[in-house]
């Protein structure tokens, strides 16, 4: 049997599909299982996966209608089943899907704007449930389009090459870090696309609780973030002032991800690092604001949530339409308004 994964809409979503990857090798040990990935983040997680054959990266994006129709051409009907992995609420995902033409195609079938992004394109779905975290959407609908049962649900699978952890090292020896210094990690980023900025805390509070972190709670904090986030990070760095507060640059996602092992305690806005650092099984401090936290919190690892729960709260959806504010006092109240002690007694918890 060849399965095919699609998982076109970025590292967290990506992630939180390994778990439903490993129940379906587990099951199928001999199925070849590939996975057709947009970003390059998701390729370097990906590609350290022994559960996954091969992986095929392709920018559509970048390479436009034409390229993509020639390139989908050469995957049509090479496969038995596809999946769209959940979240992956847009057009495009579903007519990529079914370009390729496999018999069994899998994808859920969203509360919200389902049907005019053509999720009647894909065959066997399942019922989206705001109930549920986004691993166990996807165990769901693998379960079904494969006519398999599973009894669990694996920790999200992450898995890092000696070069990676020696390049930790290195960096920490580089830094004049020893093995036994209490460290804090931070991600102040998230996407931006679609406007989802708006879900990120002010990098003037990140600063702030690095300061109070480091009177006395870590000795080092470690800012963390891909390249389209270094300014952000030299931000928050020049707004403490402070030599214990390092930003990190790494050359890819498995160098990241193998630094962040050196942390003790990880505080995240609600993105990829957050599901890379629950997939380390660090303990972790969301930071969550417009996000329903039944989808997205840290699986399977210790953790706590930061959230002011506001009665209009959560109203991010899985849907192409950019992120808004409805209310009319203060725009994005949710996350404005979460103060620096509230998320400083957050880590506390966890330290």
């Amino acid at each position: 049997m060849k399965i095919l994964i699609l998982a076109l809409s970025g590292i967290g979503d990506a992630l939180m599909f390994t778990p439903a990857l490993h129940l379906i090798r587990k099951v199928l040990p001999d199925a070849g299982i590939d996975a057709l990935v947009m970003f390059r983040g998701v390729k370097d997680i990906y590609e350290r996966n022994p559960d996954l054959n091969s992986v095929i990266h392709f920018d559509f994006m970048k390479e436009g209608a034409v390229s993509s129709l020639k390139f989908l051409s050469g995957l049509r009907r090479k496969y038995d089943a596809t999946i769209n992995v959940y979240p992956s609420n847009r057009k495009e995902y579903n007519i990529i899907n079914y370009i390729i033409g496999a018999r069994r195609r899998g994808g859920i079938k969203y509360l919200r704007a389902d049907k005019i992004n053509f999720g009647w394109l894909n065959n066997i779905r399942t019922a989206e449930d705001d109930r549920l975290h986004n691993v166990e959407e996807n165990i769901n609908l693998a379960s079904r389009l494969l006519s398999l049962e599973f009894d669990e649900a694996p920790p999200l699978q992450l898995f890092l090459k000696d070069e990676d952890l020696r390049f930790a090292d290195e960096y920490m020896s580089a830094q004049k870090i020893n093995k036994d210094e209490r460290i804090i990690g931070f991600h102040p980023g998230c996407a931006t696309l679609k406007n989802h900025e708006k879900r990120r805390w002010e990098p003037e509070k990140f600063a702030a609780l690095a300061l109070k972190l480091l009177d006395g709670k870590c000795s080092r904090i470690m800012i963390f973030g891909g390249p389209e986030e270094n300014e952000l990070k030299k931000l928050i760095a020049g707004t403490a002032d402070n030599p214990s507060v390092i930003t990190v640059s790494t050359d890819n996602l498995a160098q990241t991800a193998a630094l962040m092992k050196k942390c003790g305690v990880f505080v995240s806005n609600d993105s990829s690092l957050m599901h890379i650092a629950a997939a380390l099984q660090l303990k972790t401090a969301a930071i969550i604001g417009p996000t329903n936290t039944a989808y997205i919190h840290p699986w399977k690892t210790e953790h706590r949530i930061a959230s002011l729960n506001l009665d209009c709260s959560p109203c991010f959806i899985y849907s192409p339409r950019p992120l808004i504010c409805s209310r009319d006092d203060v725009k994005f109240k949710c996350i404005k308004e979460l103060e620096v002690d509230m998320v400083y007694k957050t880590v506390l918890e966890l330290l």
